[in-house]
């Protein structure tokens, strides 16, 4: 493996997070009060059901095939941690209602990062764990961390600055306990959410059947591989979002006015979540042994950075406290500098 090939496996990981960081701001666009099940449900359906069997036979050569060949013993792993990563996608959800989207989003990616990047070592190169170039890539995932509890500070400093006092009464037990909650919470979605970077790891089986046997390219092995993780996911998303339009009775917002604008924004949602996987499927096996655990720490630093530009972007800064914007700032450059020995790390089982 050659930095050639290093440099092109880093260039799909950004171009996934652009994706990746950018799926949700199509949601800035459905009309206000839409229930969140009434746009999430629909999102979860195309991610995980309906594109992959709508596109899978279209993009990938004998698709259903390769999964037959495969046999259920080469599916059943990605399907299960595929199932996890889904469950983790709902969880969040959930911890962002307990403690906050900022303090949400900044425990959730913190947790993906360490246990997306040391869980894949782990399972799949443990003898790696204590060489020096295990010990670079988890030092770039500390750096990482660093960015992130730095970028999770300038969130809520921004919230801060933004909202007047509201003279709120101190919290009681009852609350302080169910903000507890909502931290484990968020901690536990964002480790299920990195059984993703697993799922697809078990999945090599089924991407060697594609490539060597079916005579796939790359790129329609990294569908191939995205599909199955996703079918797992469905059961859980999917099932979670059936209960909530039931239990919240908002069935009938798919015959209301508007109905139309709401499902063209999950579905512009839905190419750019898929589209995040798909080149993160196409860059980690770029990346070599460690491509897995450098993959997805590079994946979602980029992603959080693209994220917060696109905050920028469209006005959510506006009015923040300098300081708030200081710590974004500072954020965004220790993530990059958290890239960088990760790359530096990678790059050490260059021969």
């Amino acid at each position: 493996m050659d930095a050639m090939t290093l440099t092109v496996g880093f260039a799909y990981l950004l171009l996934g997070a652009l994706c990746g960081g950018s799926f949700a701001l199509p949601s800035k666009y459905a009309p206000k009060g839409t229930p969140w099940e009434v746009l999430w449900g629909p999102f979860f359906l195309l991610i995980t059901v309906v594109m992959p069997f709508a596109l899978g036979p279209v993009l990938v050569k004998d698709f259903f095939a390769i999964f037959a060949a495969a046999g259920p013993a080469a599916l059943v792993l990605p399907l299960v941690f595929g199932l996890l990563w889904g469950t983790g996608s709902m969880t969040l959800g959930l911890s962002f209602s307990m403690i906050g989207l900022s303090l949400a989003y900044s425990l959730n990616y913190g947790a993906q990062i360490v246990f997306g990047a040391v869980a894949p070592m782990m399972v799949f190169h443990p003898d790696t764990i204590l060489t020096a170039q295990g010990a670079v890539i988890l030092a770039g995932v500390a750096v990482c961390v660093a960015g992130v509890i730095v970028a999770g500070r300038a969130a809520m400093l921004k919230e801060r600055s933004l909202q007047p006092a509201s003279g709120r009464p101190a919290s009681s037990a009852a609350g302080n306990r169910r903000m507890a909650f909502g931290v484990v919470l968020a901690i536990a979605s964002g480790c299920l959410c990195a059984c993703y970077i697993l799922a697809a790891g078990f999945a090599g089986t089924i991407g060697m059947l594609a490539q060597d046997e079916f005579g796939n390219d790359p790129w329609r092995v990294s569908c191939a591989v995205a599909a199955v993780v996703l079918w797992g996911g469905s059961v859980s998303s999917c099932m979670y979002c059936l209960g909530q339009l039931t239990k919240n009775r908002t069935w009938t917002q798919f015959a209301a006015p508007g109905c139309g604008r709401v499902l063209l924004v999950a579905l512009a949602m839905a190419f750019l979540h898929n589209g995040a996987l798909f080149f993160l499927n196409l860059g980690f096996p770029l990346l070599g042994t460690l491509g897995e655990s450098v993959g997805y720490a590079s994946f979602m630093s980029f992603a959080i950075i693209v994220g917060n530009l696109h905050g920028f972007r469209t006005g959510e800064w506006k009015g923040a406290s300098r300081q708030s914007i200081g710590w974004i700032m500072a954020g965004i450059a220790v993530l990059i500098l958290g890239v960088c020995v990760l790359g530096a790390g990678n790059a050490m089982g260059v021969k």
